[in-house]
């Protein structure tokens, strides 16, 4: 009896290590692994988020703007009458969201990669520079307000300059230029791959 329990102590722990063995083994040999181009893909997103947003295009604009507050009746113009010339350089920066593409917008299929990036939009605009601001106002103005009109000629100015760099050529020339730099990106990061990168809605 004691012999028996003495094969029973010793052969458990060996059938024990034994299943395990066995079940790290089917589950090694037969996981669900991701394929090479369930990776690729992943890699190449991973890349593009890690641009963020890609400025493609700069644009400067140097023109005048004129508020005129004016009523048109000269009495009352003459003690609240308001007219702001400025002058000043602005740079307009475009370019596209690289966080905005999703995984169904990239594909990627043997040697080819096919990417959809958003259309060029406007990043950011900003004065180079000085700005010079002439503000002609009524007597009463003069005396109750000490704002020269430097936020406001600011503002219109940067209206302006986004409106003019929003024209229908220049965004495509953003849109030209995205396509190229995340061309050349994804190159770097997938050697040796056809890549076509495409707007998304074309």
């Amino acid at each position: 009896m004691d012999r028996f329990k003495t094969i029973v102590a010793l052969g458990f722990p060996i059938v024990v290590i034994a299943f395990g063995l066995g079940v790290y083994t089917g589950y090694r040999m037969f996981k669900p692994t991701p394929t090479k181009a369930a990776a690729n893909a992943t890699l190449i997103l991973t890349a593009l988020h890690d641009r963020g947003f890609l400025v493609t295009q700069t644009y400067v604009f140097d023109q005048p703007v004129t508020i005129d507050r004016s009523s048109g009746n000269a009495f009352k113009d003459f003690f609240f009458g308001e007219k702001i010339t400025a002058r000043g350089t602005m740079e307009v920066n475009l370019g596209i969201d690289l966080g905005k593409v999703a995984g169904d917008d990239v594909s990627v299929q043997d040697d080819k990669i096919v990417v959809r990036v958003p259309k060029a939009s406007l990043f950011n605009s900003r004065l180079v520079g000085p700005l010079e601001v002439q503000n002609d106002r009524g007597v009463l103005k003069r005396l109750l307000e000490a704002d020269q009109g430097y936020n406001d000629a600011l503002s219109e100015l940067s209206k302006q300059a986004e409106a003019a760099a929003a024209r229908e050529e220049l965004v495509s020339r953003a849109d030209d230029r995205a396509k190229e730099d995340v061309t050349r990106l994804l190159e770097y990061v997938a050697p040796g791959k056809t890549v076509e990168v495409v707007s998304m809605g074309e």
